[in-house]
């Protein structure tokens, strides 16, 4: 199972490298493609209610950055 994570940066905000040292930290890798940033849970399947506290975790660390983001998990 994967979290895909996408960054819509904002000029007022924060570099794109603070955003990366930030999500890296939480355990997100870079790549390349339609998405940013991957959060990979291994053989672990995450129900709903994992999945809404991994968005808060990651919209808490977002938080005043001025960025958009989205997340897709498969």
């Amino acid at each position: 199972m994967k979290t895909y994570l996408k960054i819509y940066f904002n000029s007022e905000g924060s570099s794109p490298s603070e955003i990366k040292n930030q999500l890296l930290n939480m355990g997100f890798k870079a790549t390349k493609g339609n998405y940013d940033f991957v959060y990979d849970w291994g053989n672990k399947s995450a129900d709903i209610e994992e999945l809404v506290w991994f968005a808060d975790k990651v919209h808490a660390a977002l938080k005043e950055h001025k960025v958009i983001f989205t997340l897709e998990t498969i």
